[in-house]
């Protein structure tokens, strides 16, 4: 009798939660190719480098205003005045380095302007709408709403987004951008933006999804290894088979043989992609390792004109056009794509990175008294900090890379097993790996994006692996839907034919 309610607990639960769940899985692989090739459009960090312009010494006037300490301390410019970007806390706050003046809010017209400067200042462009809340595409920059909208009369249908507190370029989209994030990224997360703007309630549904399509990818397995048979078959009419079912039914339970498995992995990794119940640590470095690396936070009053000028001055000839002054192990550096510079040696001009020798004694002083098992200077990316796109590039090379290189990477005895990556190009820790998070790396990483040391590296090879099973797995879900639509029928047309059902 046990047996037989184990039967049927598999066979209803995969069947009801394959009809309801059947054309997501469609759009899931569909989409999932998609995004192999073209994910959410985004403004490149390079691109928008490039287009600022170069910070003039002369034009610093006065020093940051003195509010105590401060979380992150920018130098950029709009429209060519220079400013000071301060974090304080969860605060920010924008100051012209010319007057000391806070940055008034910008309005339309000067958005305008922004806008197009950034595209080139030949472009034509119009207003197109003031946000308040993030449309379809700036989520990612949803905490420095409002933005204005601004359509570049170009080729390519481009949207840039300029941020009204600060006037920065925040985001920018392009048609054919907006076309395949439509089709892919959004399609795939479920990323549609009146959903999207209840963030509890949309991260809950996915989760909430994606686990009950892990319950369904592991009952159509168990149910279809329980249902094979090779050797005995069955008859069906006048022949043998290794399936009891025919037709649709007899191709999906061969594609679960075969691709049952890597849907499951998908499914599965696509649920620990939202970290469930906070489950993994972050992969960003505690607040107290990145203090002890700082050796202090940054205060105003340490930050006087004159050491600010001689700091900009050092990128001759190749002026930066934005900066970030950070502290490391007590002392002060201007950060920028050109180089580093130290606001206590300016003299010495823009250095590459900073000496090994400093960047080896700070991983002792963020974790003191921990054992060190390991240290290694990496000149080329491992399995847990990498770029699959940008490996071995120039780009990994630059200090506007998302994983710049090269990085010490130093192994902790602690009982979470840390690892941090030490940049020292910002003087920062450029990640932070647990023993948990990088099991998440395997089960998320690995298994949703195939991203393993032996694949992700070899292209086409890794396409053309991922393609071929996100297409077995769209054949599985497919193949189900005639016997669903009828399964459906069959019971709407028993519940309203039952008295009083009107």
């Amino acid at each position: 009798m046990s047996g037989h309610r184990t039967v049927r607990v598999l066979v209803y639960t995969h069947r009801w939660l394959g009809i309801a769940a059947g054309l997501l899985f469609i759009v899931w692989f569909l989409s999932g190719i998609v995004m192999m090739y073209a994910r959410m459009p985004s403004l490149d960090p390079v691109e928008r480098l490039t287009r600022l312009p170069a910070i003039a010494p002369a034009s610093i006037r006065v020093a940051p205003p003195a509010e105590g300490e401060l979380s992150r301390l920018l130098l950029g410019s709009i429209e060519g005045r220079p400013v000071y970007r301060m974090t304080i806390g969860s605060r920010s706050r924008n100051v012209y380095a010319d007057t000391g003046d806070d940055v008034p809010q910008v309005d339309a017209g000067q958005a305008v302007r922004i806008a197009r400067a950034f595209a080139g200042g030949y472009t034509p462009v119009r207003y197109d709408a003031r946000l308040l809340d993030a449309d379809q595409w700036t989520f990612d920059v949803r905490r420095q709403m409002p933005l204005h909208r601004i359509a570049v009369e170009d080729e390519a249908g481009t949207r840039l987004y300029v941020g009204e507190n600060g006037g920065d370029v925040l985001a920018k989209t392009t048609a054919s951008g907006r076309r395949w994030g439509a089709i892919g990224a959004v399609m795939h997360w479920l990323y549609f933006a009146p959903f999207r703007r209840h963030a509890t309630l949309w991260s809950n549904a996915i989760i909430w999804i994606s686990l009950a399509g892990t319950v369904l990818c592991l009952a159509g397995i168990l149910w279809g290894v329980w249902r094979v048979a090779p050797r005995r078959g069955y008859r069906l009419r006048d022949h043998r088979q290794w399936s009891p079912y025919a037709s649709w039914m007899r191709w999906h339970h061969y594609l679960g043989l075969m691709f049952g498995v890597t849907t499951l992995m998908w499914v599965f990794s696509g649920l620990l992609s939202m970290d469930p119940w906070s489950w993994s640590p972050g992969t960003s470095a505690t607040r107290q390792q990145q203090q002890r690396l700082a050796g202090g936070p940054i205060v105003a009053a340490d930050l006087s004109v004159d050491r600010i000028r001689r700091a900009v001055e050092a990128y001759r000839p190749r002026m930066a056009k934005e900066i970030e002054l950070v502290r490391f192990r007590g002392n002060y550096y201007a950060t920028a794509a050109e180089g580093l510079v130290s606001l206590d040696q300016p003299h010495l001009g823009a250095v590459e990175q900073l000496p090994p020798d400093l960047i080896r004694g700070a991983a002792e002083i963020v974790m003191p008294g921990v054992p060190i098992d390991g240290v290694r200077w990496m000149d080329d990316y491992d399995a847990y900090y990498y770029d699959r796109d940008r490996r071995r590039s120039a780009y990994a090379r630059s200090a506007t890379a998302d994983k710049p290189l090269p990085v010490l990477r130093v192994r902790y005895n602690d009982p979470q097993r840390t690892w941090l990556y030490f940049d020292p190009r910002h003087g920062t820790i450029a990640r932070k790996e647990e023993r948990l998070s990088r099991l998440n790396r395997w089960l998320y990483h690995g298994f949703h994006s195939f991203d393993f040391p032996f694949l992700y590296y070899r292209r086409p090879l890794w396409d053309i692996v991922v393609i071929v099973l996100s297409l077995g797995g769209l054949m599985l879900s497919a193949s189900t839907l005639t016997a669903s639509w009828r399964r459906v029928k069959r019971h709407a047309r028993r519940v309203t034919s039952r008295p009083g059902s009107s």
